[in-house]
């Protein structure tokens, strides 16, 4: 495995994509509109290690509601499991887009094995750059769609 992260065969790579880091819907959904406005593709990522808090339920709930509300956006997604074990396979499970696990290098090999089968893009480093919407949490979606679009511009 090299510092360049790890890419589970049968998994779609997003390279090239906007990273956006999101904390709601309503900023997915805002990242999604700028985007398709944009004609460009965005890569939505979650908060550090949201994984284990928020867990793979909520997120690929999140991203499934802001594709519908943003149908013609071209996106994929991370789910940042942290060092977390536990939610990296509870994701897995779930099969979610894709995971960022950035624990110990062994448990990374069994884990990136293991979402190969399930066809889980997986990750050991978070993308940069990125556009972090945390400072905009309570921002109106149109706000937030300005500042993704400026990003995205």
């Amino acid at each position: 495995m090299t510092n360049q992260g790890v890419i589970a065969s049968g998994a779609k790579q997003s390279l090239g994509r906007e990273v956006i880091i999101i904390h709601s819907l309503g900023q997915a959904i805002a990242a999604l509109t700028a985007a398709a406005r944009a004609g460009c593709p965005a890569l939505l990522v979650s908060a550090p290690n949201a994984g284990g808090y928020v867990g793979p339920g909520w997120f690929k709930a999140l991203t499934h509601a802001a594709r519908e509300a943003a149908p013609d956006a071209r996106c994929s997604s991370l789910l940042d499991c942290g060092d977390n074990v536990g939610a990296a396979l509870a994701s897995i499970r779930a099969e979610v887009e894709g995971i960022i696990f950035t624990g110990r290098l062994d448990v990374a090999r069994r884990l990136a094995e293991i979402a190969q089968q399930h066809a889980v893009r997986f990750e050991t480093n978070r993308p940069a750059p990125a556009l972090d919407l945390a400072e905009d949490f309570f921002a109106s979606q149109e706000e937030v769609e300005k500042r993704c679009a400026e990003y995205l511009g």
